[in-house]
């Protein structure tokens, strides 16, 4: 998922500018029984949604609620690196990813500067102080008070604002997420506000919807944050199911397509998963047919999914496919069809 931003509770108190001004389609002001408070939870999924999103380096800080800040530079696997922008990322990913079953580390070249969840900078200057961060943000989560990165509100948003006797004092143009984190952080006691709905937002799914209520925020915020639990869930079978692969040799326990068990083809081949993605199938019965090699990828979505590619025309290329992980264990690895459920593929290990 993650894509998670938590509110550290070492962050430094800063006051954020943002753009206020009259609304000029209200034609009247009036009351509004419904106005939500500060410690409201309408506030509090604004709160949440608008913090600042540090997930996109979690590969290389560990951390949702920092975000690094460029130019940086790193030792990672043992090989040092610039990062200049997002764009340095792709490099850092491929010395990541090299091979599957190494411990990968990344050190930073201290002092780096991040940007906090509350979009307070400031600069580390140890490993030390960075797991400190971290460690906040761990906290944070286990308290609820985790922030919430599968909705992206599109602006501008207009809120309309209250005094305690639910009189409308006015309206508030909020341009940025940045903007909308400030207004809701700010809110005092005896100031209230609304929504003028309706509103847009984009999931993380890529669905666009529409917002009408504080009861459908509420609900599109359940929703989308239950898919990223499972997208979080599914990432972490994916670890387990390469694990499972790596470095390991199985034979084609069964194959059926078109309800036909054809593992009798496969009986005197065994498939080996080697630690940087190649696949190599052996003839173990005659040598002289030699290696067959192609390669493959473990991904996740909300499901695991296994791609096997050894090429076309040749004695085991009718295992490629796209994958799904139907169950996987010690022995047995149990695959189907990614789009035909009726095709599936057992592999058992040696």
């Amino acid at each position: 998922m993650k894509t998670i931003k938590l509110l550290t509770t070492l962050a430094l108190t800063v006051i954020l500018g943002f753009t206020a001004c009259q609304s000029e389609e209200n034609t009247e002001l009036g009351t509004n029984p419904n106005a939500n408070s500060s410690t409201s939870p309408t506030a509090t999924n604004f709160e949440r949604a608008s913090m600042n999103d540090g997930s996109e380096d979690d590969f290389l800080d560990g951390s949702a609620c920092t975000e690094l800040l460029f130019p940086l530079s790193a030792t990672i696997n043992g090989k040092n690196i610039t990062l200049l922008s997002k764009l340095d990322f792709s490099a850092a990913l491929n010395i990541l990813g090299e091979f599957n079953d190494d411990d990968d580390t990344v050190a930073f070249n201290f002092p780096i500067n991040v940007r906090l969840s509350n979009y307070t900078e400031v600069v580390v200057n140890s490993q030390s102080e960075l797991d400190a961060l971290k460690s906040d943000c761990e906290s944070a989560e286990a308290q609820g008070k985790d922030a919430i990165s599968c909705i992206d509100f599109k602006f501008p948003i207009t809120m309309l604002t209250y005094n305690i006797n639910l009189e409308q004092t006015g309206s508030v143009v909020i341009q940025s997420e940045k903007q909308l984190y400030t207004f809701i952080t700010d809110l005092n006691s005896d100031k209230l506000f609304t929504v003028n709905y309706p509103i847009s937002a984009t999931l993380s799914n890529g669905t666009e919807i529409q917002i009408n209520s504080d009861a459908e925020l509420q609900d599109s915020i359940s929703d989308c944050v239950q898919f990223e639990d499972e997208k979080d869930e599914a990432e972490k079978m994916a670890l387990e199911v390469e694990a499972t692969l790596t470095n390991t040799k199985f034979k084609v326990e069964s194959f059926i397509d078109a309800g036909v068990n054809t593992a009798s083809d496969y009986v005197n081949w065994s498939i080996e998963f080697t630690n940087d993605l190649k696949l190599v199938a052996k003839n173990t019965v005659n040598a002289t047919l030699g290696e067959i090699e192609g390669t493959y990828e473990v991904s996740s979505e909300t499901d695991v999914f296994l791609s096997i590619n050894f090429g076309n025309n040749n004695t085991v290329s009718a295992l490629n496919n796209d994958w799904i992980v139907s169950a996987y264990g010690d022995t047995l690895v149990t695959l189907k069809s990614k789009t035909d459920a009726s095709v599936t593929l057992t592999f058992k290990k040696l």
